[in-house]
Parts: C-alpha cells; structure tokens; sequence
C-alpha cells in the first residue's frame, strides 16, 4: 500500500468514526481534518463524503454546490457515487448554507419497513454557536445544548415533526471548520417554557 492510499484509508476510518460517534451522541461536536476538494465543497464535508458515499449511494447538491460541475466530478471519482437532480432519490444531500436548508419533505424519510432508506443531510454551517436548543433522547444522558448557525427560522418546529415520524425521518451531520456534530431523527427538542 502507497503513503497516499493509506492516508486516505486512515482519514476515511477517521470520519466514519466521527460521525458515527456524533450520531450516538447527538448535539456533541468532534474534530475531523478535511480533505482537498473543489470550494465551495468544505475539506471536512468532502471528507465526510468520501467516507460514507459509494457507488450505491446517490448524492444530492444543492444549487450552489450542483453550479460547481467540479464537486460532482470530483465525488464521482472519489467515491463512484452517483449524482442525482431530485433530492428524493439521494442517500446523502449536500447543503452549502444552514439557512436554505430545503424542506424536509423534499427528501426521502424512509418508510415503516424500511426507515433506513431516507436521506441524510450534510449541512454546512458557519459555526457552532449563538441561540441553543435543549436536546433529549437516545445518547444523551439527561439533555444536551446545541447551536449551529445559520439554521432556517422554522428549524425547531421542523426537527419536532421529523421527530414524529420516528422511525421514519431524516438524520442531519452539521459541518463548521474542523468540527462535525449530528442530530438523528430520534431526538427531541424540550420546548422552553
């Protein structure tokens, strides 16, 4: 094995490993390095991607994203994924901007026999902090803060109704810099009071 090959190997066992231990401990931050890849594709996205994505995994770009036609050369040669134009079919979705996240609804929630067949959403944020929303559910001890900015107005009222549709329902990996957090369909947002 080249020098090359094995650091791609061992900087794709580290994003696995990283999203995996964000999604077991939902609104938890890790670090992970990036890798090279076109702008405005983030180095620790493109690494997320070419971690989870293969050729049985279609992946979905949002507009900014898809108006780079060196993104979707690039995923394709690093992962053999295919590249689809209706967010529905996509395994993985690409979003270059927390705010304009699309409507939940636009993507493939799974179904009662089959909740694994849904979308999951690689969001880029500008960071991890501002406002918090409070967290319950399976990973977390009693509750956990999370913030990512900038998220839709309408973002806790969207997580509460994907919330619902549990075991149905799309999981989200947020991206700011070096950090990666993740927040699966199985938690809930405690309502302020």
């Amino acid at each position: 094995m080249t020098a090359l090959a094995f650091e791609t190997a061992f900087a794709s066992q580290a994003a696995f490993r990283a999203v995996m231990d964000c999604t077991a401990r939902p609104g938890e931050t890790r670090t992970l390095d990036g890798v090279v890849a076109p702008a405005p594709l983030a180095p620790v996205t493109a690494a997320l991607v070419q971690s989870l994505a293969d050729y049985d995994s279609p992946v979905w770009l949002d507009a900014v994203l898809a108006a780079v036609p060196a993104i979707a050369d690039w995923i394709r040669f690093q992962t053999g994924a295919p590249i689809v134009t209706e967010p529905r079919e996509a395994v993985f979705a690409l979003i270059s901007n927390g705010r304009a996240i699309p409507d939940f609804n636009s993507f493939a929630q799974g179904s009662e026999e089959y909740p694994d067949r849904s979308t999951t959403l690689i969001v880029q944020v500008e960071g991890f902090a501002g406002p918090a929303i409070t967290l319950t559910g399976p990973g977390i001890k009693s509750t956990q803060a999370f913030s990512a900015h900038p998220l839709p107005d309408d973002f806790t009222v969207r997580m509460a109704n994907n919330r619902e549709l549990f075991p149905r329902g799309i999981d989200l990996v947020f991206v700011a810099g070096h950090r990666i957090a993740a927040l699966p369909r199985s938690v809930r947002i405690v309502e302020e009071r």
